[in-house]
């Protein structure tokens, strides 16, 4: 995967609250469980924590709206200056890490934007937010444990980015720069749930529930996004993303294939699969869904919420 070195970025849509305080308290899974955050592990996670050791940290887990919108804890700064200069073309996406994340969520909500102009509607941009150890937000507080995670309360994407470390050195994932496209597209799937009204369907557990269908939804959303990156003109009129590999799309897989419920809770976990307290998939479906939006490219055969047939 490569962006087009003459293309212009947008960091505006990234804010950097690196090193500047955190304040998570806690261990992840309260943004996932307690505050309605959406990510692409996290509730997998909180289960591992609860139930094979290590359970929550005492306290009460806040509520949605708990704390203000993008609400910062004293201490912390939001600072983006430096990726406002170090992240410019996509000359500094093909050499910097940051502004490869820049560039990718900028390919990302450019599709989107144009998507639902094409049916009418509009696109309302959401700014992700970098963090180390700890952040408060909409949703609650969390932790790094929590993995990606979107918070429909205050509309911002939240990422630690030594997730991307944990994919390869925890979960096994080969890793690389898609991969990490896949989770942010992912999470952006989220948003556009979001958006639309879906987000309110993810509820409960188990392998047919909400909470699955919305999961595999937003697989579903990033396979779509993956089939029109290297199509979706910027603002300067050409792709920002150069090429999408077929080995760009089986790193996706196999990182699709470690964070199934079952995978997590078999190689991770004390090696019992309880479907019951699925939330985001089995490994098959989480791969059966991102080829079915990448394949068709087309958000309508992403509607999980209809059908019998989860894979």
């Amino acid at each position: 995967m490569r962006f087009d070195d003459n293309a212009d970025l947008d960091s505006s849509e990234i804010q950097d609250m690196r090193g500047s305080g955190g304040g998570g308290g806690g261990i992840g899974g309260r943004v996932a469980i307690g505050g309605g955050g959406l990510g692409i592990v996290g509730l997998v996670i909180y289960f591992l924590f609860s139930q094979f050791g290590g359970g929550p940290s005492t306290g009460t887990s806040p509520a949605v709206g708990g704390v203000g919108l993008g609400d910062v804890q004293s201490g912390q700064q939001l600072d983006s200056g430096t990726l406002a200069k170090k992240c410019r073309t996509g000359a500094d996406a093909n050499r910097d890490h940051d502004c490869s994340i820049v560039a990718i969520v900028n390919s990302i909500q450019d599709y989107w934007t144009q998507e639902f102009s094409r049916s009418g509607q509009t696109y309302r941009k959401a700014t992700t937010r970098f963090f180390t150890g700890g952040v408060r937000t909409g949703c609650g507080g969390a932790t790094s444990d929590t993995g990606p995670f979107y918070c429909p309360a205050d509309s911002y994407v939240y990422i630690d980015l030594s997730f991307f470390n944990e994919l390869k050195t925890r979960f096994g994932a080969q890793g690389g720069l898609f991969t990490e496209a896949y989770v942010l597209a992912h999470e952006y799937g989220h948003h556009v749930q979001n958006l639309t009204g879906t987000s309110k369907r993810g509820t409960g557990t188990g392998p047919t529930s909400g909470s699955v269908r919305l999961e595999l939804q937003a697989d579903c959303y990033a396979g779509v996004w993956a089939n029109h990156a290297s199509t979706t003109p910027t603002s300067s009129g050409k792709p920002l993303v150069q090429d999408v590999t077929k080995d760009d799309i089986s790193r996706a897989l196999d990182t699709a294939s470690r964070i199934g419920d079952d995978y997590i809770q078999k190689n991770l976990g004390n090696g019992h699969v309880d479907k019951s307290s699925f939330s985001h998939g089995t490994s098959a479906q989480r791969e059966k869904w991102f080829t079915t939006g990448y394949q068709t490219g087309q958000p309508a055969r992403c509607n999980t919420f209809s059908t019998n047939d989860l894979g």
